[in-house]
């Protein structure tokens, strides 16, 4: 018999066992110290907070409803450790966890312009946006095809949301290396357009 502890996390509530608990306390106190130093803690924290629930909620199933230790150290497998991503002989974390992620096609929000398909397109297939774009405006000037294929589009694919969703668009790992990345390109990006 083990004693289960109720947490919140990236506004999710689990049931966890109380050494899984202290395992995963122990590892985002070691990523708060670890980022303590950089200007966007907080969001960077968040995301990551918000990737280890999606992780914990793939693992639950229908006869299992609390996470264990081996639930914890696999969100802590994916994600890494900022040990992980210290800069030992000259490789880069790129280099270490060089593995692709996840790779999944979304409407990308940050660089559409009417809904974001032929972004998230681009992003998915590693070209540029404004290819697919002029592909869709060749259909559509055709009969009126490609209207209708991106409406179909625009519905059937869900929108990048989350940080881990924008890095999984882009078919990269899902681990602190790259959120820690993606929230300070993303608080440079507001932090240049409020200077404006």
């Amino acid at each position: 018999m083990k004693i289960t502890v109720s947490i919140n996390l990236g506004g999710w509530s689990f049931n966890i066992d109380e050494d899984a608990y202290a395992e995963l306390k122990r590892y985002l106190k070691n990523l708060g110290i670890h980022f303590a130093m950089e200007e966007s803690s907080a969001e960077i924290m968040s995301d990551i907070e918000s990737r280890i629930a999606e992780i914990f909620r793939s693992r639950l199933t229908t006869f299992k409803h609390v996470i264990s230790m081996e639930d914890v150290r696999y969100a802590i497998s994916v994600l890494g450790t900022p040990e992980d991503f210290g800069t030992d002989e000259g490789r880069t974390a790129k280099e270490k966890f060089s593995s692709p992620g996840y790779h999944r096609m979304y409407r990308d929000p940050d660089h559409r312009i009417i809904g974001g398909v032929c972004a998230g397109m681009g992003a998915y297939w590693n070209m540029e946006p404004w290819i697919v774009r002029i592909i869709f405006f060749i259909l559509a000037m055709m009969g009126g095809i490609g209207v209708l294929i991106y409406l179909i589009l625009y519905i059937v694919i869900p929108e990048a949301k989350t940080t881990a969703q924008k890095i999984e668009m882009k078919g990269e790992p899902v681990n602190i290396h790259n959120i820690k990345d993606a929230v300070k390109e993303e608080f440079e990006k507001v932090r240049k357009n409020m200077n404006l």
